[in-house]
């Protein structure tokens, strides 16, 4: 029986919940073509946090003629995870679906979700990412879409299985019971809020499943390869403030990387922990050149040099945190000593 809520009426199944900052027109379009879901509008709502965007998008979202309960609240930049884990606290609904607001869904976009957690489970979700116009997103853009189909290939081909380390934000659905009994977001995390998350809800025995039909498309307005450059090294960052979080965790550990990149990409990334200030002009040069063979048509080794440059930025950020090479050695050795003692689950996982 549909839990009743206050004013009269059933509380909703499904809760939509989006962040957004400064992306009034794409979040509004979002609006729209949630309003045209194959599910009856009685049967999901939709909550929209501003996180501070600049001009507040409340007064243009809030006029929309939309057929389902919306809300919008508007707070102070607190970041990503803050904006969702307040909406998700406002949520009535028992599932709830995250996204992105420069993401496209079609009308089973909730349908597919909602199929995706049959009674009796306890699942997150994850909807797969396309480009919604692949020759308009920079190429790390696309190199992110493509890392994601190949883990979803491998996946379906029983090759590998979904980490709590795979969770991401921009596409995913789990009950939200489930989110507040693993904890929430840790609102210390302005990035990989979602992997820290993810972490918790593995270990709190939720699975990790794709939703292969609730698909969205990513229309990116990333265009700044500084930004992306910076926001890679941030990602390394994070995850060792993950790994240390979680001691004891080689799947959730950021020297996995070594193991699970090529052979011949691992010098790369070594040397950027020996000597990141003198690796970053190296791997703005290593990136120009990927995006100069992706223009001349070599798109599948541009995506792989893409891949190398985010794992020598990535490795830059994990020497950042660190704080000293002897202590980055020292992280290193633990993690191999770690992995080969909880072998083989420490090779689970993916990029």
């Amino acid at each position: 029986m549909p839990e009743k809520v206050p004013g009269g009426g059933a509380a909703p199944e499904i809760s939509v919940i989006i962040a957004t900052f400064n992306r009034p027109d794409s979040v509004a379009r979002l609006l729209s073509e949630l309003a045209e879901q194959t599910l009856d509008p009685s049967r999901y709502e939709v909550i929209v946090v501003d996180d501070g965007s600049v001009p507040p998008a409340a007064p243009r979202l809030s006029g929309l003629e939309v057929p389902y309960r919306l809300e919008v609240l508007t707070q102070a930049n607190a970041g990503p995870a803050a904006a969702r884990h307040r909406a998700l606290e406002r949520a009535r609904g028992e599932l709830a679906v995250l996204v992105d607001d420069d993401m496209r869904v079609a009308p089973n976009f909730l349908a597919a979700h909602r199929a995706a957690h049959p009674s009796g489970t306890r699942r997150a979700a994850l909807g797969p990412l396309r480009a919604s116009s692949a020759l308009d997103l920079p190429l790390f853009e696309r190199c992110h879409i493509a890392l994601l189909e190949k883990l979803e290939r491998e996946v379906r081909n029983g090759e590998t299985r979904l980490r709590g380390t795979n969770l991401y934000t921009g596409n995913v659905s789990f009950p939200r019971a489930d989110y507040f009994a693993a904890g929430g977001f840790d609102l210390g995390f302005r990035i990989s809020e979602d992997t820290e998350l993810g972490v918790r809800m593995e270990r709190a025995g939720i699975e990790l499943v794709i939703a292969e039909d609730a698909i969205a498309r990513h229309d990116s307005d990333h265009t700044s390869l500084a930004t992306w450059m910076r926001r890679s090294r941030a990602y390394g960052a994070a995850d060792a403030r993950i790994a240390a979080k979680h001691p004891g965790l080689a799947w959730a550990n950021p020297w996995r990387f070594l193991v699970l990149m090529h052979p011949m990409a691992r010098p790369f990334l070594m040397a950027c922990v020996l000597a990141p200030i003198a690796m970053k002009p190296a791997s703005r040069a290593a990136m120009l050149m990927s995006m100069a063979l992706a223009k001349l048509g070599a798109e599948r080794v541009a995506v792989a040099g893409t891949t190398v440059v985010y794992g020598m930025q990535y490795f830059i950020g994990v020497r950042t945190h660190a704080g000293s090479l002897r202590r980055a050695l020292r992280e290193l050795r633990d993690y191999r000593a770690l992995a080969r003692a909880t072998a083989p689950s420490a090779q689970g996982g993916s990029a």
